[in-house]
């Protein structure tokens, strides 16, 4: 399947990390999300309801990243690969990217992040 949906670049504040002063100050976390599902459908009905509301893709995002806090990126990535195959069933595969750009580590660097593939 060659057809997605992007969400690039969605920015959330929150409290997630291993360490105790991650989960006490809020930091910056950045996600992108692909959703791989069959959009000529929707292409050719202009129908919202032929494809996958990306208004509720990000709402799902943000539950997850405002959610509960979790020690590891991995974990968020895939609490948000899981909930969206589970509440979209159009959706084949998903991609989830997670970055946390102010990571402080021994180096300068742009960000942390990780990328995990699902499907059905």
């Amino acid at each position: 399947m060659t057809d997605r949906i992007v969400l690039a670049g969605l920015a959330f504040m929150a409290s997630h990390g291993v360490h105790e002063h991650e989960k006490a100050t809020p930091q910056r976390f950045e996600v992108d999300v692909e959703l791989e599902l069959e959009l000529g459908p929707a292409g050719r009905s202009d129908d919202l309801s032929a494809t996958v509301d990306y208004g509720a893709v990000a709402t799902f995002v943000r539950e997850v990243l405002e959610g509960p806090p979790v020690d590891l990126i991995e974990t968020l990535a895939e609490r948000i690969a899981a909930r969206l195959l589970e509440r979209f069933p159009p959706a084949d595969a998903v991609v989830v990217r997670v970055r946390k750009p102010d990571v402080r580590l021994a180096a300068p660097l742009a960000y942390a992040s990780v990328e995990i593939r699902r499907t059905r």
